[in-house]
């Protein structure tokens, strides 16, 4: 793993939250704009991660291209020498998979301080970060799903591997496992499903009163095409409302107060995501059920972590994956919102660590009895 240098702050194209919760972002946007703002600046003179660098790690690229001939930015992070994934020599691979409207850089701090684990895949889905532009009719959960089956059979062609995934992220694994089954205990022994959902996204809250919540779910299917056809008009208003979107990024990705620049950063991956894009994936996230594939994921060790005050995609969610799972139990990290990998990236990481151990510890026990 490698840092580029910074390219100083992106003023290009000034994205929703939108990418994240649809209409609702426009829902009171504004109040209390100028004194977040006015907060945020003052903040800034005492930043802790001031000089973190975000966006900036880098690993060796390898070429991938979907079944559709997408090509799609893939990473990987080998461990160093004496590590402890070096002295294990089991080739385990942790393959991540980032969510809506996102990129790879949102596993920051994972990357950051989980390279002695095993060998760390990252890459951005189609039409997000640096992958390349899919075709609209092929915006679709399942069509993410075989981009990861590409993946990991161009980063991880043999050895034990782990996915995760966040949000979207964790939809695409779900999809994977749905097609797969018979990978789950064979190559994939252990999956980490995080702040996401297994279906009925249709009638997540999405932190608004019940009413106003249906009606905004009843004009996502025109609103998204609506989008796509006015997409200059609609990038001109997201740059013109920059104060309220970075207000709104803050609200639906966080659970407590961060940091300016974690806000910046998080505020800056959305913002890079075409107006477009952030269109043609609604109509999936409100169709997705993958309950049936959470069956064949409950054959491997399986994390489920949610934020205690995700407005995005609520604890009520990551309860049901757990149901259907039947062999795990659910983490609720406290004060930490949608973006809990980010938020909360100590308890996180200490969680995947544990998730890492007992897939070890699986792999040690089934070679014991061959």
């Amino acid at each position: 793993m490698t840092e580029i240098p910074s390219s100083g702050p992106n003023v290009g194209r000034i994205a929703g939250v939108i990418g994240a919760i649809g209409a609702a972002a426009a829902v009171g946007a504004a109040i209390g704009v100028a004194a977040e703002r006015g907060i945020t600046r003052r903040a800034r003179n005492n930043d802790p991660d001031r000089d973190e660098p975000f966006g900036r790690l880098r690993g060796h690229v390898i070429p991938v291209v979907a079944d559709d001939g997408t090509p799609l930015h893939v990473e990987v992070d080998e461990p160093s020498e004496g590590s402890l994934a070096h002295r294990m020599g089991d080739g385990l691979t942790i393959i991540f998979s980032h969510g809506y409207a996102l990129e790879s850089g949102s596993w920051h701090y994972q990357r950051r301080d989980l390279g002695e684990l095993a060998r760390l895949v990252f890459w951005d889905q189609r039409s997000h970060g640096r992958s390349g532009r899919g075709q609209p009719g092929n915006s679709t959960i399942d069509q993410l799903g075989r981009d990861l089956g590409r993946v990991i059979d161009a980063a991880a062609p043999t050895g034990p591997v782990i996915l995760v995934g966040h949000s979207m992220g964790g939809m695409t694994v779900m999809s994977y496992a749905s097609h797969h089954p018979e990978v789950l205990g064979s190559r994939v022994f252990g999956v980490g499903l995080i702040a996401t959902s297994s279906g009925g996204l249709g009638d997540a809250p999405m932190g608004l009163p019940a009413p106003l919540a249906k009606a905004v779910h009843n004009i996502l299917p025109s609103l998204g095409e609506n989008l796509a056809k006015q997409k200059g008009l609609v990038e001109r208003g997201r740059r013109l409302a920059n104060d309220a979107v970075y207000a709104m990024t803050k609200l639906y990705s966080f659970g407590s107060d961060v940091s300016p620049s974690l806000a910046d950063y998080v505020h800056e991956m959305l913002s890079n995501t075409p107006i477009d894009v952030v269109a043609e994936f609604l109509p999936t996230l409100e169709a997705h059920d993958k309950r049936l594939a959470l069956q064949a994921i409950g054959q491997v060790e399986t994390l489920v972590l949610v934020g205690a005050s995700d407005r995005l995609i609520p604890a009520e969610h990551s309860d049901e994956i757990v149901r259907h799972v039947g062999t795990t139990e659910l983490v609720v990290i406290p004060d930490s919102g949608h973006m809990v990998m980010l938020e909360r990236y100590p308890e996180v990481n200490q969680h995947l660590r544990d998730l890492v151990r007992r897939v070890r510890q699986d792999i040690s026990q089934g070679q014991e009895t061959t």
